[in-house]
């Protein structure tokens, strides 16, 4: 079937993996950076690419045109965006502190960790590991490898675009039904009376 605009690929293709490589470490530090160490900084970048995923054609065609680098340019604008949307929504900090119930198991003792800022209250998962895996995890060598974090990164910021897309192209198709629906219904209505 022949595309006027043809679809979104399932698969990202090589440039935007290679935009990626070249782009991830600057935007996590600039994430981290933005929203002050929160833990969103390691949400901020997937959903910064998954935008410039979205626009990823049409970013492209424009950086043809214009000689220049127009994905950059809209992924810092994504960047601050997305950080002034979560500044917005951002509730003030609180600060919560466990307090010992009677009866419960007793405090370790004052040298063994503290929870910060909580007065002095002892926690218990602050001296032993979780589970043995946890305990086990620093003897181990690490399982990443060096250039697989951008193929990861660029794979996952395309699927969520393309999900996005493919719910946009459901609703599009759902609304242009109803508009057909509805024109039908007027047409039909419009000749009923005429006939009449």
């Amino acid at each position: 079937m022949a595309y006027l605009f043809p679809p979104m690929a399932e698969e990202p293709p090589r440039d935007y993996v290679d935009f990626v490589a070249g782009h991830l470490d600057a935007l996590r530090r600039d994430a981290a950076r933005l929203v002050d160490g929160d833990p969103y900084a390691t949400q901020l970048p997937g959903e910064v690419l998954a935008d410039v995923a979205g626009h990823w054609r049409r970013l492209r065609w424009w950086s043809r045109l214009r000689r220049d680098d127009a994905a950059a340019e809209f992924l810092a604008r994504r960047l601050v965006s997305r950080t002034k949307e979560w500044r917005e929504e951002r509730l003030s900090p609180v600060e919560v502190c466990p307090v010992p119930q009677p009866g419960a198991v007793p405090p370790l003792p004052p040298a063994v960790g503290r929870a910060p800022g909580c007065g002095g209250v002892t926690t218990a998962s602050a001296t032993r590991p979780v589970s043995v895996a946890q305990g086990l995890a620093p003897l181990l060598g690490s399982t990443v490898r060096a250039g697989a974090r951008p193929v990861a990164e660029a794979g996952i910021a395309w699927v969520h675009a393309y999900q996005r897309y493919c719910r946009r192209r459901v609703g599009r198709l759902a609304a242009a039904v109803v508009l057909i629906v509805s024109g039908i219904v007027q047409l039909m209505s419009h000749w009923s009376t005429t006939a009449t």
